[in-house]
């Protein structure tokens, strides 16, 4: 555990061109044999459109997961989704590129992530995307 909590101090976001799945920390589950149900709610994701480079795309995203073995550390997750913010991708590859990783860092028992993109061109966008454990 300590080593754990020496990571999350020394976590540095820097932004480049591609997200940052390193920046990701697993924790142990402090209640592995119970099912339960997580939600992680933030509406200040920021990626920029890769049609209009330097448009920033924000959304909302719901981050919804019943953990298996490992939870997710939330200032790694903060800092992985804030690594976004100078990357060109459309709606659907950001959604799905950000449960690709999660499932990869935590291997939960099931994921699903709802992106709900502000409005352009007078049309919102929602991308759901889950994954089922195997």
């Amino acid at each position: 555990m300590e080593d754990t909590r020496k990571r999350v101090k020394n976590l540095k976001l820097s932004y480049r061109k591609q997200p940052q799945k390193e920046l990701l920390i697993a924790m142990p589950n402090p209640c592995p044999d119970r099912e339960y149900e997580e939600e992680i709610i933030t509406s200040e994701f920021t990626s920029l459109c890769p049609l209009n480079p330097g448009q920033p795309d924000y959304a909302t995203l719901m981050i919804k997961y019943v953990p298996g073995r490992a939870i997710l550390e939330l200032k790694s997750l903060k800092f992985y989704l804030a690594s976004f913010r100078m990357v060109e991708t459309f709606y659907e590859e950001a959604t799905n590129r950000i449960l690709d990783d999660l499932v990869e860092a935590i291997r939960p028992r099931r994921m699903e992530i709802v992106a709900d993109w502000n409005m352009r061109g007078g049309m919102d966008t929602r991308v759901t995307v889950s994954y089922h454990g195997k």
